[in-house]
């Protein structure tokens, strides 16, 4: 730090050996002439870090992205941790799956059931619309009861599981997952319904 610049300016360059060329005699001539410096950076630097030109980084970033991706589905197939995308990560959110996916809730069947409503107020008789808005009615009561009362067991075993995780929005995940058809679930579900988390 506080030499001086003489000293420094005289001390001899540490040359980097060439790996490319295989062993030879010390004694032998290297028959071609040495490069500069700034191109011998250079070209390591280019080697080393950057592609040649923009096309070939954007290729490079699209295959990685792709193969990111491409790790990412086969983590939400088969539940890997690793490479699980940031809102499914963790044990929180790992336990409110299965807390999901070990049960049988009305949510799950709320777009078949849907569908079914949907054409029977279609058909135009007066018994089966008014039936309609009935079976509308108690498949909207069923679900909110349904949901409140998976809400509240959750947030108890969660509590209770994990004092010291941070839970928040770990219920509201779960009871997102309710209203997908079991085996469309992303991560698949990973335990059978009726076995305990």
């Amino acid at each position: 730090m506080f030499r001086s610049r003489a000293k420094t300016e005289k001390a001899p360059t540490d040359q980097v050996p060439d790996l490319s060329q295989p062993n030879r005699d010390p004694q032998a001539p290297k028959g071609r002439p040495t490069p500069k410096r700034s191109e011998a950076q250079t070209q390591r630097r280019r080697a080393v870090s950057q592609p040649l030109d923009r096309k070939e980084a954007m290729k490079r970033q699209r295959e990685a992205r792709r193969t990111d991706l491409a790790k990412q589905r086969a983590a939400l197939a088969n539940g890997d941790e690793r490479y699980l995308p940031v809102r499914d990560k963790g044990p929180v959110r790992k336990f409110a799956r299965d807390f999901v996916d070990s049960r049988f809730c009305v949510s799950e069947f709320f777009l078949p059931m849907a569908v079914v409503i949907l054409i029977m107020s279609t058909i135009p008789v007066a018994a089966l619309k008014s039936a309609s808005l009935l079976v509308w009615l108690g498949v909207i009561v069923m679900m909110v009861i349904d949901s409140i009362g998976l809400g509240i067991r959750l947030k108890k075993q969660l509590n209770e599981r994990f004092p010291d995780e941070p839970k928040r929005g770990a219920v509201a995940y779960a009871l997102m997952r309710t209203l997908q058809l079991r085996r469309l679930r992303l991560p698949k579900p990973q335990v059978k319904r009726g076995e305990r988390p």
